[in-house]
């Protein structure tokens, strides 16, 4: 049977009822190399140590050849720091990573879109992610992907080199540096503002995540993100044990997945400014977040709204 070549990071933690179903989807590719990713126990929560030992069990389960490799805490670090370390380890390993956590539900064709564009944009520097995700209503592309400002991190792919940057990263040392990366991004000032304040609150130490830094780090060297026309990963993982994505009613919640085969490629590497838009206006302004995280819960009418815009056969007009 083939393997999938490119090496999967599979970033875990204490759910293992999630952690199984995403584990079934990557057993099918068979992957010849498989990091693991995983946090300690929270030492006042009473069932993480159970909860996270019963989680990596389920690695006991590969009956391919697999080159297994771990990076276990043993104390709980939180999810800002194990993701970085974690991953930091992980492109030590490897110049390439299909990267999943352990909610992030992939279609089988998740893997070869991204070991295809892994090949094609390997030494094009302006290009620093492949992301699974797309949260606009309909198709908008007459291509298989587009390119984005927006670094969706549920489900995705990158590069050492691309990597390397974020280890490298300094936080700006003032207002001034910050508006000045912001300003080559954003064209409106709604988004100019709402981004200077959300980084502002991260780097004040006000946010623990991991995201934003590499959101930054994309920002800062004006990188793009590959975004699928169709979606192809679903975020399993909303509700009360989640960290950040707690609201299990959310419209983001268990968006279906799509299959995309045969890749028809853009003629050109710019950002496509009108999907862009809709999602700032749509997604990001909603919630604040790259992802995009339910920090910020919308009303009951606004998330009926939303969650019928993303139903598929949902028609609606997306414009500049």
């Amino acid at each position: 049977m083939l393997q999938l070549q490119t090496p999967i990071a599979f970033c875990i933690f204490n759910r293992p009822r999630v952690t199984e179903r995403v584990f079934e989807e990557i057993a099918k590719q068979r992957p010849r190399h498989l990091l693991v990713i995983a946090d300690g126990p929270r030492f006042d929560h009473p069932g993480d140590p159970e909860q996270v030992s019963r989680t990596r069990q389920i690695l006991n389960r590969i009956d391919w050849p697999c080159d297994l490799r771990t990076c276990f805490a043993e104390q709980n670090l939180g999810c800002g720091k194990r993701m970085g370390t974690g991953l930091t380890w992980a492109f030590e390993q490897f110049e390439e990573l299909i990267i999943l956590e352990d909610d992030c539900l992939p279609d089988q064709s998740f893997f070869g879109f991204c070991e295809q564009l892994l090949s094609r944009f390997r030494d094009n520097p302006q290009v620093m992610m492949i992301s699974g995700n797309n949260f606009l209503p309909e198709p908008h592309s007459q291509h298989s992907y587009y390119f984005s400002k927006w670094p969706h991190i549920w489900g995705w792919a990158s590069w050492r080199q691309a990597w390397q940057h974020f280890q490298d990263i300094t936080p700006p040392a003032n207002d001034a540096e910050l508006a000045s990366v912001l300003q080559q991004v954003f064209s409106h000032s709604c988004e100019l503002e709402r981004w200077t304040s959300i980084l502002r609150d991260f780097f004040d130490g006000k946010i623990d995540t991991w995201d934003f830094l590499w959101t930054y780090t994309i920002w800062q060297k004006q990188g793009l993100t590959v975004l699928p026309n169709l979606n192809l990963v679903s975020n399993l993982g909303f509700g009360p044990g989640a960290t950040h994505t707690i609201d299990e009613n959310s419209p983001l919640a268990e968006i279906p997945t799509r299959q995309i085969l045969q890749l028809d490629h853009p003629l050109h590497i710019e950002p496509d400014q009108v999907a862009d838009r809709w999602t700032f206006e749509n997604i990001m302004h909603l919630n604040g977040s790259t992802d995009p995280l339910v920090q910020n819960v919308p009303s009951h009418s606004k998330r009926n709204w939303l969650k019928r815009l993303l139903r598929p056969g949902y028609k609606s007009s997306i414009r500049a």
